[in-house]
């Protein structure tokens, strides 16, 4: 297996740079086990599910973690340095990781002034670019502060081509979103969930159940070969509670299915899942790596947007329908112009 097994070329008209309005009226591309190939809407989503059936998102807040700051002057004869600083990782109530523009100017113990009372001082340098930040506030205060001052992290693939904005703070957080603000992006699947499309889902009988997962930066690295011999992923910190873990697994019992609502949600239910199908809670982080060949025991079903080409994520859909299934399906897409990434289209994927 290598990497070159998991690419294709996606025109740039394809990445949508904003969500169709409403959120709930994009396509879908239901993918059978068999290789069938259907077009839909996202409200189409319940007629393709049984009552009993268990939709699992995951509640993560986004953070507003892209901040822009100044490195003042070291002295007299110095400049300041206005710098870009996008949280990827919390350590713990005061410390980040992060990535910073410009990284050659910035050094161990200096400090970048985001706001009157609101600072961060470098604590160190770290493997991938990352720099470590100790803020001078911390808990419920550096949350307050992020969010009067910080912009949504909207991935590379849009921030380079437009900023970030208010309508953004309304279109790139789920509205199922927990009080736990520790996500630098947005689990995208589920920003097509709108009130009317959730209430559509009740009526049909379907299960809401909910696990959280605080999804980093390294979502949108590129995979190294490195990563393939090792096995490992990029950690993110999940939660499965034992009381969802139990309901999950009596309505499987039953007869439901289990659907994820996005990559994360399904890499949660993964990691917490035994050889025998039975989910088990779990708290911590995990670096569960899925691809074509390895076994999927905690997911039925999955509903998921298009990924970016040689990433984890078009390895992980590829372990759950097969890779030729994807890449056909991927193609289709492209030719039949869905939207792509983030802000795009959806696919249920039904092995």
């Amino acid at each position: 297996m290598d990497l070159s097994q998991f690419q294709f070329d996606l025109p740039e008209r394809l990445i949508a740079l904003r969500p169709v309005e409403p959120q709930d009226s994009a396509r879908l591309l239901v993918v059978h086990g068999d290789g069938r190939l259907e077009g839909a809407s996202v409200r189409d989503l319940p007629r393709y599910l049984n009552a009993g059936d268990v939709l699992v998102f995951n509640d993560t807040r986004v953070l507003p973690a892209a901040l822009k700051g100044v490195r003042p002057a070291r002295d007299e004869i110095g400049q300041d340095v206005a710098c870009d600083v996008n949280l990827t990782e919390r350590i713990d109530a005061a410390n980040w990781r992060a990535l910073a523009r410009p990284g050659r100017r910035l050094k161990d113990g200096d400090t970048i002034v985001f706001a009157e009372g609101f600072t961060a001082e470098i604590t160190g340098h770290h493997d991938g670019g990352e720099i470590g930040l100790r803020f001078s506030l911390s808990g419920e205060d550096l949350t307050a502060a992020l969010d009067r001052h910080g912009a949504m992290p909207l991935p590379p693939y849009i921030a380079r081509r437009r900023p970030a904005d208010a309508k953004d703070r309304e279109t790139y957080q789920t509205e199922f979103a927990g009080e736990d603000a520790a996500s630098v992006a947005a689990p995208t699947a589920g920003l097509h969930f709108t009130p009317r499309l959730l209430s559509e889902c009740d009526a049909a009988g379907l299960v809401r159940e909910t696990v959280r997962l605080h999804v980093g930066l390294g979502t949108f690295k590129p995979l190294e070969e490195k990563q393939l011999e090792e096995n490992r992923l990029h950690q993110e910190w999940r939660r499965l509670t034992p009381e969802t873990a139990a309901r999950l697994n009596a309505a499987r019992a039953g007869g439901g299915r289990i659907v994820p609502v996005g990559t994360t949600a399904m890499r949660t239910l993964e990691s917490c899942v035994d050889t025998d199908g039975m989910l088990h809670p779990a708290t911590g982080p995990t670096d569960i790596f899925l691809k074509p060949g390895d076994a999927v025991r905690g997911t039925d079903a999955l509903v998921t947007n298009f990924h970016l080409p040689g990433s984890s994520l078009f390895m992980l859909v590829s372990a759950l329908m097969g890779t030729e299934i994807m890449r056909a399906a991927y193609a289709h897409a492209i030719a039949n112009e869905y939207r792509f990434y983030s802000y795009g289209d959806a696919c249920l994927l039904l092995p």
